[in-house]
């Protein structure tokens, strides 16, 4: 089964807790404070792996997490940090935000890397709060929470050269004579139902990789058919060879129609340089009308190849013609919004507050409700800490400012506390 566009959720591992504890020992009647931080979290990482070719595996999991933080132990013990997620995806993956359509990477180059979400930090332990006025501290932090996503990831397959044309045309013949690929072969419309891959040598050092794009009919640019799915497959290659069906009524007539929708659906696709190729030369009613047809290719200033894929008849002529091409093009020039950057969403500082029912407030902020999530409430040197970061931040001021009132309700993330001047 070709899979080439899946909705996945991933998750990161939370930071392991930090802990609260105190060197007991015989002849250490004041050992001080020795609670261990927590391991980090697991990042989710999605890798290349040049062996695979479509998203398939996806569609029967589509939730992953990384592995979370241990927490911290006494005697200044360090949890163990999560182990990262490492996803394996094939070339020509891109990856969005499927919230908000944000492209976060174009995965190419077989080992590429592309960090998704990030592991949370370990939660540090009573040892780190130590001070000289305070030499027994019971307050340590909690683990950081995870970051979580939901990803849209598709496939755009990657190849030199792609075959292009209307149903039944002969892109899966000429793709099983110039390679080993095996596709599926019918006289009828839509028989590639997914795009099939093949390396043609070119001599014994050089190899290219051809593309068979299904077949495309009129309105394809729309989602006609099945071409709105797959002509972004179009989008990897370099060159075209656009094969024409000689025993279709107009052959003219068609080119120009795939080329229409090529320009439809990306105004880029129609100026990739294109062998154009009218195939079944071998049928005798192709040979009586040929002159007629290559006439009209000449009118339009366009150079006509002929061969017959189904006879195996200048196919390799074909495929040197569009290798010629694909040599004059410069460089591939990678676009810098499609490198793959972690870059954060909003300044973590930044906080909202909303006022709900009556007495009750809503504080929202990534800082804040970090904060609130990485505090040990039940330790009331833990809750002092939060108090001040909130200071710091200047959420107190900000809820005095809105209008908050003695004995008001504060909902911070999951807590609900009671407002206190």
């Amino acid at each position: 089964m070709f899979i080439d566009q899946v909705n996945i959720h991933v998750k990161s591992g939370k930071g392991g807790d930090g802990m609260v504890h105190f060197r007991r020992e015989k002849y250490e009647p004041r050992g001080g404070p020795d609670g261990g931080d927590g391991g980090k979290g697991g990042d989710v990482i999605f890798e290349v792996k040049p062996t695979l070719n479509s998203l398939s595996k996806f569609r029967s999991n589509e939730r992953f997490e990384a592995e979370p933080g241990k927490g911290g132990g006494g005697a200044q013990m360090t949890g163990r940090n999560g182990k990262d997620l490492i996803i394996h995806v094939p070339p020509g993956t891109v990856i969005y935000d499927a919230e908000t359509g944000a492209l976060l990477g174009d995965l190419t180059e077989s080992g590429q890397q592309l960090m998704i979400c990030k592991g949370g930090r370990g939660g540090r332990g009573n040892q780190h709060f130590a001070t000289s006025r305070n030499q027994a501290p019971r307050m340590a932090e909690r683990g950081e929470p995870h970051e979580e996503r939901l990803l849209r990831l598709e496939l755009k397959l990657i190849a030199d050269i792609g075959i292009i044309g209307l149903p039944n045309a002969g892109k899966s013949t000429l793709l099983s004579a110039l390679t080993k690929a095996k596709p599926k072969i019918g006289d009828y419309p839509f028989t590639t139902l997914e795009p099939n891959l093949g390396v043609a040598n070119i001599d014994d050092d050089t190899t290219v990789v051809l593309a068979d794009i299904p077949g495309l009919i009129e309105g394809a640019h729309e989602g006609a058919g099945l071409g709105h799915d797959f002509l972004r497959h179009v989008q990897r290659t370099r060159v075209l060879i656009h094969m024409l069906d000689g025993l279709a009524e107009d052959p003219l007539a068609d080119f120009s129609q795939i080329n229409s929708e090529l320009s439809l659906f990306d105004p880029k696709l129609s100026k990739k340089p294109q062998v154009v190729v009218l195939n079944k030369i071998d049928q005798p009613d192709v040979q009586a009308r040929l002159k007629d047809i290559q006439a009209s290719f000449k009118k339009k200033k366009l150079e006509l190849v002929t061969a017959s894929a189904m006879a195996r008849a200048n196919t390799r002529e074909v495929l040197f013609a569009a290798y010629k091409l694909l040599q004059e093009l410069p460089p591939e020039q990678i676009e810098e919004e499609a490198l793959p950057v972690y870059k954060p969403d909003v300044d973590p500082n930044q906080f909202n507050i909303h006022r709900e029912d009556g007495d009750k407030w809503r504080v929202s902020g990534v800082a804040i409700e970090r904060a609130a999530k990485m505090t040990y409430w039940e330790h009331y040197g833990s809750v002092r800490r939060f108090q001040r970061l909130m200071q710091k931040l200047g959420v107190d001021n900000a809820l005095r400012e809105a209008g908050v009132q003695e004995g008001d309700t504060v909902h911070i993330g999951d807590f609900e506390l009671e407002w206190q001047d």
